[in-house]
């Protein structure tokens, strides 16, 4: 029986790859949750007006429809966490990374339901977001690592140019970040029937242009950080198999940086503020994506002999 359960490192990493689309996708339909009014569509949890099926109203269906796909995205992550004790050679790290995804979304159950009982507080509302950022960790993680057996990519003697790119990751986080307390101070919190929702109002009338105006500095701040990482990289004996991510990535910023502009002056319309939320999330995926490309740092008690090519 145990061996009928083995599975395959290339099975394995397919099941990792499916985990990481129903994860990003989750977050594409929970912005589409709190973009549409929806955050209140149901005002109970787990039940929908006190049903488990959502009553005739687009807000219920929205918001009932983004728990459904919940439950399909605990079936995906526990499958991926499960059957990493049944890959074939096993691997501590990879069971490691896939505990933690049905761990995490666990966590997002639980914090859903407080963020639906306490009618949307904007600071529970960005903690569901950056907690499903974390998720996108931990699953890119897991996606990559078993994409490789140890050892099989070489490892990078450009100490400087890996940390370059790493360093890249704090960059990236408070860009997020600042992009949540926006969309929280926006006319965009969630609310569904006029039901009253706090906004934040740190700065009276002028908070939302005054986090967007820092939300869009950091924006650029992140995107010269990265030109300056190329060109760093770019230097003779530097490692550019990090070049083509970062390059993608620049773009994605480049991209977000234009859709920035053109909602505020568009005055904020829902569907390309959830353009921008998506974007926000490929962008995200993009650095991890640059930071994993980079490599490890060569260790002195490594050879070049034993790295692979």
């Amino acid at each position: 029986m145990l061996k009928r359960l083995e599975i395959s490192p290339d099975r394995y990493a397919k099941v990792t790859t499916v985990a990481l689309v129903v994860l990003t996708l989750i977050v594409f339909t929970g912005a589409a949750v709190r973009l549409t009014a929806s955050g209140l569509g149901c005002p109970d949890w787990p039940k929908c007006y006190g049903g488990y099926v959502a009553p005739s109203q687009l807000n219920a269906w929205i918001e009932y429809g983004n728990r459904l796909v919940t439950g399909i995205v605990s079936v995906v992550v526990i499958a991926a966490s499960a059957l990493a004790f049944f890959r074939k050679p096993f691997r501590w790290h990879l069971a490691l990374f896939g505990g933690l995804l049905p761990l995490g979304v666990v966590c997002q159950a639980i914090l859903g339901a407080f963020v639906v009982k306490y009618h949307l507080p904007p600071e529970l509302v960005i903690g569901h977001f950056l907690l499903s950022m974390i998720l996108l960790d931990a699953a890119f993680a897991l996606f990559w690592c078993s994409r490789y057996e140890p050892g099989e990519r070489r490892f990078s003697t450009d100490f400087f140019g890996v940390w370059a790119v790493r360093a890249l990751i704090p960059f990236g986080q408070l860009t997020v970040l600042l992009g949540t307390i926006a969309t929280a101070s926006g006319p965009h919190p969630g609310d569904h029937d006029k039901e009253l929702v706090r906004r934040f109002d740190f700065k009276g009338e002028d908070t939302l242009e005054w986090i967007v105006q820092r939300h869009a500095a950091m924006a650029v701040i992140f995107a010269i950080a990265l030109v300056v990482v190329v060109v760093f990289l770019m230097r003779k004996g530097g490692d550019r198999r990090a070049i083509r991510p970062l390059l993608f990535t620049f773009g994605l910023i480049v991209f977000q940086i234009g859709l920035g502009i053109t909602q505020w002056l568009l005055e904020l319309p829902a569907i390309m503020v959830w353009f921008h939320v998506a974007s926000a999330t490929l962008i995200w995926l993009a650095v991890l994506w640059s930071v994993a490309t980079a490599g490890q740092i060569k260790d002195r008690d490594i050879t070049l002999s034993a790295a692979q090519p």
